[in-house]
């Protein structure tokens, strides 16, 4: 299992607000098999590495298919082979090694 972070941004919209192109990231997401959760700078995606590609292309198009022009996708995958990663599991370790305040 693999984590993909992906963001796609179009280039040629004249709208400052994405959340309506974001929406129809979110559809395609909701079809696609893998878990996934949205945050405020892009989308989080758990799945195997090569559904993470084949996804990618397809989130990356969406924007074309919607007469745009010119898109920007940013995206980061963490394929780890020496145990199962979940989504969450790393922002949970994290929290668990930070101190409490006080301490």
């Amino acid at each position: 299992m693999a984590l993909m972070d992906i963001a796609v941004i179009p280039l040629d919209t004249r709208e400052c607000s994405l959340s309506g192109f974001v929406a129809g990231l979110q559809d395609i997401l909701a079809v696609s098999g893998c878990s996934y959760r949205l945050h405020d700078m892009g989308t989080t995606v758990e799945g195997p590495v090569h559904l993470l590609f084949e996804l990618a292309e397809k989130l990356h198009e969406y924007s074309f298919s919607k007469g745009g022009k010119r898109v920007y996708t940013v995206m980061k995958i963490d394929d780890r082979r020496d145990r199962t990663v979940r989504l969450g599991e790393k922002t949970a370790s994290v929290k668990a090694k930070i101190a409490p305040l006080g301490e």
